[in-house]
């Protein structure tokens, strides 16, 4: 991808508040190398595809109800690929992925979840956390692979659960950190500078590119 920016491909099902803040972090200049190529939802009235639109992005729905997971990811690969998509990112998108989809983005799909993985995987993390009287929460960017909230991580932020916090409260810090998290993993991962050691994510200096194990 030398002499272009990497084209990013941003999949939601809701408000996309993550996908605002990667387009926020782009337009000020504190990610740079990159570009949303396009923003798709499985929802056809998602409030994140009237948001790109607002943003003159390129916004599409591909809706899953009704269609086999298979063919469903067949066609978002298909629509990915149509825009030259180099790295997806998902961004409140509420499905699991395919191996068929990950294995045409390799090591190229990025997710986040509002915890700190591998704890409390899956829904409801924040209130996961909070029944279980668990005294730090936060945030976790990494890669996606073929087990739900699984993939080798590569950045996480910590929040503090105070006494006093229910799920809203907490909720509301944690995003907080996201939209800090999540421009920061994509910096990271753009930069090459890192190499892969059995599940870790190592930062190093002086790379030129990933390092594939």
């Amino acid at each position: 991808m030398t002499g272009r920016k990497a084209r990013l491909g941003v999949l939601l099902s809701g408000r996309g508040s993550n996908f605002l803040a990667i387009a926020s972090a782009i337009a000020e200049g504190s990610l740079t190398g990159c570009e949303i190529a396009v923003v798709i939802s499985n929802i056809a009235d998602a409030p994140g595809l009237r948001a790109a639109a607002e943003l003159d992005l390129p916004a599409a729905a591909q809706v899953s109800r009704g269609v086999a997971r298979e063919s469903h990811d067949l066609a978002m690969v298909q629509l990915l690929q149509q825009h030259g998509v180099d790295y997806v990112i998902l961004a409140g998108y509420l499905r699991v992925l395919t191996p068929a989809f990950l294995q045409a983005f390799p090591q190229r799909v990025l997710n986040i979840h509002p915890a700190l993985l591998p704890s409390f995987p899956g829904l409801h993390a924040q209130k996961q956390a909070l029944d279980y009287g668990a005294k730090v929460a936060g945030c976790t960017v990494h890669f996606v692979d073929e087990e739900v909230d699984h993939g080798m991580i590569i950045v996480q932020r910590t929040v503090g659960i105070l006494d006093s916090d229910d799920e809203i409260s907490l909720s509301a810090r944690i995003i907080a950190e996201e939209h800090e998290a999540y421009p920061e993993a994509i910096r990271r991962v753009l930069s090459g500078e890192y190499e892969i050691r059995g599940r870790r994510y190592v930062r190093r200096s002086g790379s030129s590119g990933p390092v594939q194990s």
